[in-house]
């Protein structure tokens, strides 16, 4: 379960015992109080729906946002200071995510265990050219990988230059239109 996630439901039930305590504590019968607790959290329960439909539904375009991982050795560029260029194109989303060196030699949408498998289809990379903020140049390797949806995690395998796979969780957060 995401950061965010967490965050709404801790939310959520905060205004829950807030509402409880604020009707009970008026003097309302028993009646009252269940019927304003009851529209309140309906209330709650639509703000987040529509916040979850507008994550869901972003316009297609090209988007800033954040490479979130479980791994301080896997990461976006630090010249990229975390972040992605996310395109959305017909409700698909990719996210192309220039990484720290060319140790990562490929990435795979799931776990280490099935990227083993026979047939698994595994993400290729491209050579990216980074510039640091004093001013030196590296090529790193880059991959465009597809995202299930924003501030959603999912499992992302990857293989190095020693030739084992590794499970990691990752996820996409904030994204920013860029013009």
């Amino acid at each position: 379960m995401s950061v965010n996630m967490k965050v709404k439901q801790g939310t959520i039930l905060l205004v829950m015992v807030m509402l409880l305590v604020a009707f009970t504590g008026c003097g309302n019968s028993s009646d009252q109080v269940t019927e304003e607790a009851k529209d309140g959290l309906e209330a709650v329960a639509e703000t987040v729906e529509v916040e979850e439909a507008v994550q869901a539904s972003l316009a297609d375009g090209v988007y800033s946002a954040d490479f979130n991982t479980d791994s301080g050795m896997f990461h976006a560029n630090e010249a990229h200071e975390g972040k992605g260029i996310l395109t959305v194109e017909n409700g698909e989303m990719t996210l192309h995510v220039s990484l720290a060196s060319k140790s990562i030699l490929n990435l795979f949408c799931g776990t280490a265990e099935d990227a083993q498998q026979d047939g698994a289809v595994l993400l290729e990379p491209s050579t990216d050219s980074v510039t640091y903020s004093d001013g030196l140049t590296e090529e790193v390797y880059g991959f465009d990988i597809p995202v299930p949806g924003i501030d959603q995690e999912f499992a992302l395998a990857l293989i190095g230059k020693k030739g084992k796979w590794y499970d990691h969780t990752v996820s996409v957060s904030n994204p920013l239109p860029i013009e």
